[in-house]
């Protein structure tokens, strides 16, 4: 068998034994703080074709995506991203609806990164999309659903950078810049490169006050007085606008008592073509990226034949457990796991207290006895499977609890056992 058989290729890999558990487990916390909000399933296919996540609609660059054809040789992709998966479902099978759609979803996704970048190609995505409500109510909804996923999860120090595409647009508009331009500003912007910002926007023949707004905006982050600031900055009415809206949104998610996890950012403009107003990013130590991103995309839908707003976030589940571990954040269910090996003689038996142990909301694990194994090859079994208990019932009808944390030991009977779970 070819060697390479044996591994994953680069960029994904196996998740297994405590880790898959634990990622579980976070995926049902984050699954539960959705649908505390109203948020309602929805599964859409891994693979889409091309024109879904094509250079119209806005999202990741061609050489990212992995393509491949089907019979009738149409272009393919693996989703880079589930937002206008679930844009295009909705264009049809919500086609109709006229009340807000609010939809949470649980996928991978999968970029083709350079190799340099050492990032994962196949990632794991949650997250939560309203769709049909253009308010800053549902503005501030998504913002507080996603510092309550952040506690759901365990994590006490994050922060959520809030930013305006609007406002960012609204000095392009003004600066009547072209194409070309706008994006190598923007791509100097989002990386706070001062000076190349700097460098550019002299090379333009523009108004010196619009040019000083250019040239403040990687800096233009911080708490509700930014927003002030900004206010005084806007050159048009599309920019006042804009802050009038941040402003609002901070205003009602003072109501939901959340104010305290904010920070406001106009240099932050969002990783994605689509996004059109707000755009939210979460930060917690112990990770170089962003745990959650999103942010709201107006005109996504109407790519795909719906005229409808839209605002959702995106968790990326595994750099939010990597923050997690690294701030050692437990996540354990709770759930006292038992291995319990027997003797081929005591089959019946181990097997009747397995089922009385299930009854009580315990998970056991039954192994029959190999002669070949030490008992302590067992007990590493279970310590890496994150179980808490050892039984071994032996042939001379004796049973031996070991818990695994301790490693405290108890002896007794199998009729001692078997009394002790009928009560």
């Amino acid at each position: 068998m070819s060697k390479q058989l044996l591994h994953t290729p680069e960029g994904a890999r196996d998740i297994y034994n405590g880790e898959c558990e634990e990622k579980l487990f976070l995926q049902e916390k984050l699954q539960s703080a959705m649908k505390s909000y109203g948020y309602h399933n929805i599964e859409t296919p891994t693979i889409e074709y091309f024109d879904v996540f094509s250079k119209e609609i806005g999202t990741i660059s061609s050489n990212e995506l992995y393509k491949f054809f089907d019979r009738e040789g149409n272009t393919l992709v693996l989703r880079p991203d589930i937002t206008p998966s679930i844009a295009r479902a909705c264009s049809t099978v919500f086609a109709d609806t006229l009340v807000p759609v609010r939809l949470c979803y649980t996928g991978n996704t999968f970029i083709n990164h350079s190799s340099y970048r050492g990032r994962l190609r196949e990632v794991t995505q949650m997250g939560a999309e309203l769709i049909g409500d253009s308010t800053a109510d549902a503005d501030a909804e998504i913002i507080a659903m996603t510092i309550d996923c952040l506690k759901a999860s365990g994590l006490k120090e994050f922060q959520v950078s809030v930013g305006q595409m609007d406002f960012f647009r609204s000095l392009i508009e003004e600066a009547d810049m072209d194409q070309e331009t706008e994006e190598r500003l923007r791509d100097l912007i989002v990386n706070k490169n001062i000076f190349g910002v700097e460098e550019l926007v002299q090379e333009q023949n523009l108004p010196d006050t619009l040019k000083e707004v250019f040239f403040r905006l990687p800096e233009l982050f911080g708490g509700p007085e930014i927003l002030l600031e900004a206010k005084n900055m806007a050159v048009n009415a599309r920019g006042r606008e804009a802050i009038r809206r941040l402003a609002e949104i901070y205003n009602i998610l003072r109501v939901y008592k959340m104010d305290s996890y904010l920070s406001f950012d106009l240099g932050m403009l969002g990783n994605y073509e689509y996004y059109t107003g707000v755009t939210i990013r979460a930060y917690t130590y112990g990770t170089g990226d962003y745990v959650i991103t999103g942010g709201r995309y107006d005109n996504l839908l109407n790519k795909f034949g719906k005229d409808s707003p839209a605002i959702g976030f995106a968790i990326e589940v595994d750099e939010l457990m990597n923050a997690l571990n690294r701030q050692r954040i437990p996540l354990t269910r709770g759930n006292e796991g038992v291995l319990m090996v027997y003797d081929e003689e005591v089959r019946s038996q181990a097997i009747k207290i397995a089922r009385q142990l299930r009854g009580g909301n315990r998970s056991v694990e039954l192994m029959p006895r190999n002669k070949d194994l030490e008992m302590e090859a067992y007990a590493d079994y279970a310590k890496n499977s994150r179980m808490t208990s050892l039984i071994y019932l032996d042939v001379s009808r004796r049973v031996t609890m070991k818990e695994l944390d301790s490693g405290d030991s108890k002896t007794f009977s199998l009729e001692d056992l078997s009394g002790k779970e009928n009560k």
